[in-house]
């Protein structure tokens, strides 16, 4: 026999760890199943589990929640669900897909549930996904499960979709100024301040700078990029620590444009995390474990923390979110009528809808103010530029 480390689901969908000794690792999950768990991943002692396929394949975020639906569709027309992943294996048309899904329903041919199968390539389907899963299969409702789980996925591809196609325009923008201003302070002002230096005149004061500008840029402007990517480098290494990321993303939340942003937009990501875990039949406490993973800002998935940590010990989530005083009030009276209601999860779920209304007029009224504020800049670079060079004119008309 050999010896088991075991992650599974209890009954009441608490997670729970140990080992135990069996002949393989089929008959250590059976074990599991015996005793009323669910086991999400199982390896022994000393090495892998050995579950075949690409650990380490990841998936965009569009073709998750492709799959998904795809799934969720099979399963509810009645198809077992060893046939519904042969299907989708065999109609995928990335080999890598392909693959995955071919591991996947090995595993599941061998007796693993689908979350323990899911489990064995966490790249690819995060803990939110694996414990949904496991939660439907639980429940008997994977189907409905995958439905709702699915119709997460596709929101957060859709909103992500609308802020990268919002933010392209002005990107490409800001690359024509910036390419437009560094090629005539470095080919073209110095062609045509050159005539002036030998005419003995005293230049004026904004083409003297602009001379300093483009000869700085001329002498140093390759070493530009090196030093803003070292710097950013610099950067990204210091918020690898825990205590100076909180700090700085604190900071963040108290910014009046972009804190409004980052709290808008992971109030909702929780929001719709937490509303499709509860629906999904995960206990609260778990629920809110997982769902404040999903959080980008380091203090305010270390307020969710403390939120979970407080409703373990009996209190409300009302009265957890409102102690934070991070997430906004709406949210929190929205979250105090569902719990008086009995319907949390359905008021989670308007909350987020909410929160992400909120987030995308935010973001259309701040890039309806960012192309002007670009086109007014580009234009008053080139009036610089332009009257940095007719100055010297102007004074050489005078002396005629």
């Amino acid at each position: 026999m050999a010896t088991y480390h075991y992650t599974a689901l209890d009954r009441g969908g608490a997670e729970q760890r140990g080992a135990l000794e069996a002949d393989s690792s089929r008959q250590a999950r059976q074990q599991l199943r015996d005793q009323g768990l669910i086991p999400l991943h199982i390896a022994a002692q000393g090495r892998d589990s050995g579950r075949p396929g690409p650990r380490r394949l990841r998936l965009r975020s569009g073709e998750l929640a492709l799959l998904t639906r795809q799934l969720a569709t099979l399963l509810k027309s009645g198809l077992p669900l060893e046939q519904a992943l042969l299907a989708m294996s065999r109609q995928a048309e990335s080999p890598r897909q392909r693959q995955l899904l071919s591991a996947v329903r090995t595993q599941v041919m061998e007796g693993h549930s689908l979350a323990s199968a899911l489990a064995g390539h966490p790249a690819t389907f995060p803990e939110l996904f694996r414990a949904t899963v496991a939660a439907g299969e639980h429940s008997g409702h994977l189907d409905a499960v995958l439905e709702r789980l699915a119709d997460h996925a596709e929101s957060s591809h859709a909103a992500r979709q609308r802020v990268q196609l919002a933010l392209l325009y002005p990107a490409l923008l800001m690359l024509v100024t910036l390419a437009m201003v560094t090629g005539l302070m470095t080919l073209v002002v110095p062609e045509v301040v050159v005539v002036f230096e030998g005419q003995g005149q005293t230049l004026p004061l904004l083409t003297r700078g602009l001379m300093a500008l483009s000869a700085g840029l001329v002498r140093w402007g390759l070493w530009l990029l090196p030093l803003l990517g070292l710097a950013g480098w610099l950067a990204r290494r210091a918020l690898q620590r825990p205590e100076r990321a909180l700090g700085w993303h604190r900071r963040l939340l108290g910014l009046p444009v972009v804190g409004r942003l980052s709290r808008g937009a992971n109030s909702a990501r929780y929001a719709a995390t937490l509303s499709t875990l509860t629906r999904s039949g995960v206990p609260l406490v778990e629920a809110m474990g997982i769902a404040g993973q999903v959080l980008a800002n380091t203090w305010l998935r270390h307020q969710a923390e403390l939120a979970t940590q407080a409703v373990s010990e009996g209190s409300s989530l009302y009265q957890a979110l409102e102690h934070s005083g991070d997430f906004p009030p709406m949210m929190v009276h929205m979250v105090a009528s569902g719990e008086l209601s009995g319907e949390l999860d359905t008021m989670l779920e308007r909350v987020a809808a909410h929160q992400q209304r909120e987030f995308d007029a935010l973001v259309a009224t701040g890039l309806g103010l960012f192309e002007p504020i670009i086109l007014l800049v580009m234009g008053g670079a080139v009036l610089l530029i332009v009257l940095a060079i007719l100055l010297p004119i102007f004074g050489l008309n005078q002396m005629i």
